[in-house]
């Protein structure tokens, strides 16, 4: 019935994938979003907001939030801008930068026993494609 409607798969696709992550970063008390969001601040810590919502394809409200979920978990620290008081960047705390290496590893093993579930070339050809209409629908 829904086979070519771009809404139903891609929907049905990423609560299938959310299923996998889950776990993951489960081990770390976190959620998916949470463990994304911590990985773009530990990868360029004093991040905006503003940079975090779009790196994770998210609203700004909803990169505030998890923000503020990882600094109560004391993953993560606003700090005020130096240039700009106005601005506050992210980053990571020690305890943050203590999770970096296990959540790559973990995720790393994730991605190559779905490569190996699904297929290196469908996994390459899915994620190009999604991000291509995800640019296109900007």
């Amino acid at each position: 019935m829904f086979d070519q409607c771009l809404y139903f798969n891609a929907s049905a696709l990423a609560r299938l994938v959310e299923r996998e992550w889950a776990p993951v970063y489960a081990e770390f008390g976190l959620t998916p979003a949470q463990g994304f969001a911590l990985r773009v601040v530990l990868a360029s810590p004093g991040c905006l907001g503003s940079e975090i919502a779009d790196k994770l394809g998210i609203a700004r409200p909803t990169a505030t939030r998890l923000v503020d979920s990882l600094s109560e978990k004391k993953l993560v620290e606003r700090r005020q801008g130096i240039s700009d008081g106005r601005e506050w960047g992210v980053y990571p705390t020690r305890l943050g930068k203590a999770l970096e290496k296990s959540i790559a590893d973990a995720s790393a093993h994730l991605a190559r026993r779905l490569r190996a579930r699904i297929g290196s070339d469908i996994v390459e050809t899915t994620v190009t494609g999604m991000r291509k209409i995800r640019k296109a629908l900007r």
